[in-house]
């Protein structure tokens, strides 16, 4: 499926067949191309939780007010991102980089985000949620469906995963085959209410 393909008919699916279960192999190459995500300053600070325990997925469920498509997916995904990626050993993210580099974009780091917490805050969403649209648009490429949520409870959640305190849930994916197709577009607004040139 080309990228095109995929953008077109990706939806955000709501019943998923539960007999079907996604490969150990499939599951790393998802993630493999989800790591691929662009984060400024090469921070990565994604994190993505599998939640496999059925207990667990149920408890997800509950906090999530009954949506079956937690439990019904093939896959359930966690994502959530470290708020103080940028300060635990930054040097990782540039160990392949020039040292001149090195030297301009570590010391950048720390200035933009020291004492700067909704700049934290702001980053760990803007990079997981392009991670989350790497996952759906893979995931329909390699023939599954997906949901992106939020309608949840973002605490009971955390509590559920053991969510370190540095740490915030961003949202939830659940991956699978369809059981039934998502409803048809409710409608969309055209590109010339919402795309614009130069200014408003």
């Amino acid at each position: 499926m080309d990228i095109k393909q995929a953008i077109v008919e990706r939806r955000s699916v709501k019943h998923f067949d539960t007999t079907h279960e996604m490969t150990e192999a499939e599951i790393q190459e998802l993630m493999q191309h989800a790591i691929l995500s662009p984060t400024a300053f090469n921070i990565q600070h994604w994190r993505f939780i599998h939640v496999k325990d059925k207990d667990k997925r149920q408890q997800i469920q509950e906090a999530s007010w009954g949506q079956v498509q937690v439990s019904e997916a093939a896959l359930l995904l966690v994502i959530c991102a470290d708020l103080n990626a940028w300060e635990k050993q930054p040097e990782r993210y540039f160990k392949d980089a020039p040292a001149n580099v090195r030297g301009i974009l570590l010391p950048a780091i720390e200035n933009y985000y020291t004492n700067h917490h909704q700049a934290q805050r702001d980053e760990c969403f803007r990079s997981t949620s392009i991670a989350a649209m790497n996952i759906m648009l893979m995931a329909k490429g390699m023939g599954y469906d997906s949901c992106p949520m939020d309608g949840f409870d973002f605490d009971k959640v955390a509590k559920i995963i053991n969510l370190p305190h540095d740490h915030i849930v961003t949202m939830l994916i659940t991956i699978g085959k369809k059981k039934l197709d998502a409803k048809p577009r409710s409608g969309q607004l055209p590109l010339n209410e919402v795309f614009f040139t130069d200014s408003f």
